[in-house]
């Protein structure tokens, strides 16, 4: 079944009054959260001119850990996620309510 097929599926039954399981829904968020994270970090970093090694090389990680994280293998820790937004230049900025949006405010050393 393709995607946007089952997400009208699922539209479709939300609609009709049925509800997830709350464990379901807590894990869809877990998944956009780790999501909309990937997409902030890989965003900042090719905007930057960056490759995987070299974010990794300033923030102290490994290139495989940019991996994980880029492709939302993992929900990294607050203290990890200081790593790669220090080493990005910016600030890191979440919004953890129903419409979960994460990303990168560059730092302005104009000042």
């Amino acid at each position: 079944m393709s995607h946007s097929r089952w997400k009208s599926l699922r539209e479709r039954k939300l609609a009709e009054g049925l509800t997830e399981p709350e464990d379901v829904a807590e894990a869809r968020r877990g998944i956009r959260l780790s999501m909309a994270l990937a997409k902030a970090v890989h965003d900042r970093r090719t905007e930057l001119g960056l490759t995987q090694t070299e974010l990794a090389d300033r923030a102290g990680l490994t290139q495989a850990k940019i991996s994980r994280i880029e492709g939302s293998d993992t929900v990294p820790t607050l203290p990890l996620l200081a790593k790669p937004a220090t080493a990005l230049d910016a600030t890191l900025n979440i919004a953890l309510d129903d419409d979960t949006r994460v990303s990168f405010t560059a730092h302005d050393h104009a000042a």
